[in-house]
């Protein structure tokens, strides 16, 4: 185990511990609060947990939120809020009777059982946002598709200006004849072309050649 890992799971520990001890005994004051404003019985120990569940149920959609990284709904804030102040109330009535000391000292288990709760909430955001983070950097790299290469001439084709040379009135003819082709950017067939301009096998190739230059440069 690395230091980090040590280091984090001491502090989960430690806050585990804390919390634990916190919630009790903070219970325990909610209970005779409760217990001694109307509400004995079943409902004065079940009360207490309308007052602390509120606060790791808001808690928890923030967690949630900061996971996901979207904004925090206010319902949460507010509610976790109203269950801090509740339960610091709570705990303040158990030890008003014994003076303003005894009302911090009744409310030091609610303030480390809620702090305690939020450092371990804290705890899971980090770990939520290294993973985030190994996870961006690891992912690869995009790769670009390779570019399709450009269409080439045939083997020992002369070069357009000579090829247009050769051809004689029979290149314009044929950029005439075979316009929307080329601009479509396909190039005839032999065939085609030999019956198109009543020419020899020889020459249409010529004729194909030239048609082909074009046609590359309208793509």
């Amino acid at each position: 185990m690395n230091v980090d890992k040590l280091t984090r799971w001491t502090a989960i520990a430690a806050v585990l511990a804390v919390a634990a001890v916190a919630a009790v005994i903070s219970y325990r004051h909610a209970v005779d609060v409760v217990t001694a404003h109307g509400e004995p019985g079943a409902v004065g120990r079940m009360y207490p947990v309308v007052i602390d569940g509120l606060i790791i149920a808001a808690s928890m959609v923030l967690l949630d939120a900061a996971r996901h990284r979207e904004a925090a709904p206010r319902l949460a804030w507010w509610l976790l809020g109203a269950g801090i102040g509740a339960t610091l109330a709570v705990n303040v009535l158990a030890g008003v009777p014994s003076g303003w000391l005894g009302a911090i000292v009744a409310a030091w288990p609610a303030l480390a059982f809620v702090g305690c709760y939020e450092l371990l909430m804290m705890l899971v955001r980090a770990s939520a946002r290294r993973s985030a983070g190994q996870a961006g950097s690891a992912a690869p790299a995009a790769v670009m598709p390779p570019a399709a290469p450009a269409a080439a001439a045939p083997a020992g084709a002369p070069d357009p200006v000579t090829l247009r040379a050769q051809l004689n009135g029979h290149a314009a003819k044929a950029e005439k004849l075979y316009a929307a082709d080329i601009t479509a950017g396909r190039v005839p067939g032999i065939r085609r072309i030999m019956t198109g301009l009543k020419v020899g096998d020889a020459k249409a190739r010529l004729v194909q050649a030239h048609l082909r230059s074009l046609s590359s440069r309208t793509e």
